[in-house]
């Protein structure tokens, strides 16, 4: 499995990124924010978390208008997995590969902890390895992980079995409790918390593994 973690000015979770994926059996590469093209033969896109742009406009407003987001649209509409995580979802939000909007925490206030999720489907390649109705612990790190949907995007995501994860105790103010959601396709995932900070139980959780191990597993068998 070949995967590509985008780099933008104000990355900082791209390290983190590229070894889970590589911790999980992928070929990972680093794509600057520059570059108009994404390397051949790609399976996956990640966009990790950070403060792109020093999130000046909104939140990854300004990365979204860079020339390999053009690339990362192509690759998902081509039918490429794509995982934003954090800042990477505010990116994918942006650039309309999800639905939906991140607005300021409800509480007004960055906030940097672990919480738990609920799994609320299997069917996708990024939660297979998890059981539906399981809680899982993953650390968030945002201040505008707000995610807020209209009443047609809630009825499309709820109906459609395309949200992923949700908070166990909303932290946020995150509409219908949401942490995640996937594409219409269900090959692109964007999520506030941070599964590749949950790979090894000595720093808190392993959780993430099961997301990472799934998603490489599967897209290696195409």
């Amino acid at each position: 499995m070949r995967a590509a973690v985008i780099v933008f000015p104000g990355s900082n979770c791209d390290r983190d990124m590229v070894e889970a994926l590589r911790q999980s059996g992928a070929d990972v590469a680093k794509v600057w924010h520059k570059d108009a093209e994404l390397p051949q033969g790609l399976d996956l896109v990640a966009i990790p978390g950070g403060f792109s742009f020093g999130d000046y406009l909104r939140c990854g407003a300004i990365a979204a208008q860079s020339p390999i987001c053009r690339a990362v649209v192509d690759h998902a509409h081509r039918g490429g997995y794509v995982l934003g995580v954090c800042n990477g979802f505010q990116v994918l939000s942006e650039t309309g590969l999800v639905p939906g909007a991140l607005m300021r925490n409800s509480g007004l206030k960055f906030l940097c902890k672990t919480v738990g999720l609920t799994v609320e489907t299997q069917d996708s390649a990024f939660t297979a390895d998890y059981s539906q109705g399981s809680e899982i612990q993953v650390p968030i790190a945002h201040h505008d992980g707000n995610f807020y949907a209209t009443e047609d995007e809630l009825k499309a995501l709820e109906g459609e079995d395309r949200v992923a994860f949700r908070y166990s105790d909303n932290p946020n103010g995150s509409i219908s409790s949401i942490a995640g959601v996937l594409s219409s396709n269900r090959r692109v995932l964007g999520m506030m918390p941070h599964p590749e900070r949950a790979m090894d139980a000595q720093m808190g959780s392993a959780d993430g593994q099961a997301l990472f191990r799934a998603l490489v597993g599967q897209t290696t068998q195409g």
